[in-house]
């Protein structure tokens, strides 16, 4: 697995991961519409720890300055 994930991207994926669990856990979003947004924040956050983005393989895209 190639790292395909900038630094920048990465803080910005773990910022909404961590803003959208935040969200949820206090309550202020509910419903379908929060275990979805969570299941997304999980996502983000796994993909920034591990600086790998499946979807930037499939279209082509790497935001890594380090080739």
């Amino acid at each position: 697995m190639k790292k395909n994930m900038g630094s920048t991207d990465k803080l910005i994926r773990s910022v909404i991961g961590i803003i959208i669990a935040i969200l949820y856990y206090s309550g202020i979003i509910t419903g379908t519409l929060a275990i979805v947004l969570l299941a997304f924040a999980i996502i983000f956050l796994l993909t920034s720890f591990i600086s790998f983005c499946p979807l930037y393989t499939l279209f082509g895209i790497n935001t890594n300055k380090k080739i």
